[in-house]
């Protein structure tokens, strides 16, 4: 039976992400422990998820943790509802990393990458036979990555991040997202 996000509880963010992970119906779908927070804790509520993301059966969903090029990162859009936000992240970069703390604006000057891995998608779960990814959550570390390559600024030639497949697609050792 398909598990849609409006089917999951809300988080309470007044208790720890580990009290939430443990409820049946997060725990039932095995995801990795950053998905769950950044997801579904963090932003599972949210009206603009629900419009993006609302008809996604999460149990079909497996996570890797990999190394994507930046040309695969660069090209992937979030949601509709949250284009124009990554797009703003993406043109005033430089302030919106200014607002982040010293550790995050560091990792980028030094390793020229983020802290966290985002949380993506391949776009053929949302629309069936198409190549690519897409940002569910991490807009603002794409939108930055996307405003500093930009720029000309230093951008590592690959980033850690999650990227959930469906789990009848994903095989290891390739890249579902990838155009043919």
């Amino acid at each position: 039976m398909p598990v849609c996000l409006g089917d999951l509880p809300a988080a309470d963010c007044d208790q720890d992400v580990s009290v939430f992970a443990a409820l049946p119906e997060i725990e039932q779908l095995a995801w990795p422990d950053d998905v769950v927070k950044q997801w579904l804790y963090d932003h599972g509520r949210h009206l603009e998820f629900l419009d993006d993301y609302g008809s996604l059966d999460l149990s079909q969903i497996r996570w890797t943790l990999q190394r994507v090029v930046v040309d695969d990162l660069a090209a992937a859009p979030t949601g509709p509802s949250d284009q124009d936000w990554l797009e703003q992240v993406a043109a005033e970069h430089r302030y919106w990393l200014s607002r982040r703390p010293q550790r995050y604006r560091e990792a980028w000057e030094n390793q020229g990458s983020w802290l966290l891995p985002p949380i993506l998608i391949t776009r053929d779960l949302i629309h069936p036979g198409s190549p690519g990814l897409q940002v569910v959550e991490g807009r603002m570390r794409m939108g930055i990555l996307k405003g500093r390559r930009a720029d000309g600024l230093h951008v590592a030639d690959t980033h850690q991040a999650w990227v959930g497949s469906a789990s009848t697609s994903a095989k290891p050792g390739t890249q579902p997202w990838a155009a043919e």
